[in-house]
């Protein structure tokens, strides 16, 4: 079942070392995270499962143990999910759109350094990372799924909103872009599992807001418990939707 959620940006602006001299201009978004992993740290899970984005070879479960990389912006710096070098095993979350091979994803090499910067004893961590083309009733599925594997399940969310909301955002300026962002930032911090699983699916795609297929697992995982949310951080650096917020 699931006890408490985390919900964070995933760009890898957000580690220091890659920002490098941009570090202080994410440091308001740095800080709710830190916020939102003490929510996820409290609620004392039998299982964390770290949920992001991923190409085609990235997608499907990554095991306790598996390492991301940040070399490929420029920074010798590496991560693992999860303190210990074994494999989670039968805590990992089945495939649901592929297996998954290699280093993690981008999203959550980001997520294992938020959770390095926070205490997590001998808690079991698995990684699971989406496509941006998945159906939300197959994120739906693989949410509940994930709900079921342990008696108190905690998820740390990752994912962004439009990257369309300037002229100089990576995906230029899309005049729908705010308002998307806007209702899924009221989705996310009030926990409103129906608005998440309404998303629609082909305007986050052309917003390129990777964030919601990740939401949507989410929405799945908390279906039947009556958890309450709370938005933390919501702005728009670099014209990309970034969001924060706890579940509990």
């Amino acid at each position: 079942m699931l006890v408490a959620a985390a919900v964070c940006p995933c760009p890898p602006l957000l580690v220091p070392e890659v920002a490098a001299g941009a570090a202080p201009e994410l440091d308001a978004a740095r800080d709710a995270c830190a916020d939102a992993l003490g929510v996820l740290a409290a609620s004392r899970p039998d299982l964390l499962v770290v949920v992001g984005p991923a190409g085609p070879d990235r997608r499907g479960p990554h095991p306790q143990g598996a390492r991301g990389s940040f070399g490929g912006f420029g920074v010798d710096l590496e991560v693992r999910l999860g303190e210990d070098a074994h494999s989670a095993g039968d805590d990992a979350p089945d495939a649901t759109t592929g297996s998954a091979a290699g280093a993690l994803p981008d999203s959550l090499a980001v997520g294992a350094w938020l959770l390095g910067r926070t205490e997590w004893a001998d808690i079991p961590v698995a990684g699971l990372g989406v496509g941006d083309t998945l159906e939300a009733a197959r994120c739906a599925e693989a949410g509940r799924e994930m709900a079921r594997r342990a008696d108190r399940v905690a998820l740390l969310v990752m994912g962004d909103g439009s990257a369309c909301r300037t002229l100089k955002a990576p995906g230029y300026l899309d005049e729908r872009a705010e308002g998307f962002d806007a209702g899924a930032a009221r989705a996310l911090g009030t926990a409103d599992t129906d608005a998440l699983l309404a998303l629609d699916e082909d305007l986050a795609y052309a917003l390129k807001a990777s964030g919601r297929a990740p939401w949507q697992v989410l929405a799945g995982a908390a279906e039947g418990t009556d958890l309450g949310g709370q938005l933390l951080y919501e702005d728009a650096p670099y014209g990309v939707g970034y969001f924060v917020a706890c579940w509990s």
